[in-house]
């Protein structure tokens, strides 16, 4: 595996978060903060709203010995219910599509709320699944790989 990093999912207060983290690590962010907003409207749902779209749809920051935070804000517009079992998730950046399958085929075994591997439209073959043991793993491969 390429790298292995933690995500953190956030009811709008994303942005907040990671710029107290950045202040306790002594790190900055890694590239620019994607937003909702960013991505091409025909891929979002109707029901996004104006201030959904400022929203952070992914942020990186580096902490301790190389280990990577991400995060992200759920919308509710998107039907996401933040709780205990998806607010935190092991992130696999995988090195090819076949490891990724392989991976996501091996912790689907008894698992449940899947979202299978799948070609997304912010450029990663992409899936998530809760294992059986309830620990949530999401598995990406740049689409260029």
């Amino acid at each position: 595996m390429a790298r292995t990093s933690t995500y953190l999912n956030f009811l709008g207060s994303t942005e907040e978060a990671f710029t107290q983290y950045a202040g306790v690590f002594g790190t900055e962010v890694l590239g620019p903060i994607q937003r909702f907003g960013d991505l091409p409207s025909e891929v979002l749902p109707p029901t996004v709203t104006d201030e959904e779209l400022t929203k952070v749809m992914h942020v990186e920051l580096p902490i301790l010995g190389g280990h990577i935070i991400m995060g992200t804000d759920m919308l509710a517009s998107m039907g996401h219910d933040l709780r205990v079992g998806n607010n935190t998730t092991i992130n696999l950046e995988c090195d090819s599509r076949e490891e990724a399958d392989r991976l996501f085929l091996a912790l689907s075994e008894g698992g449940s709320e899947m979202a299978e591997m799948a070609e997304m439209p912010w450029g990663y073959y992409w899936g998530v699944v809760l294992d059986r043991f309830s620990i949530r793993w999401m598995l990406t491969v740049p689409l260029e790989s």
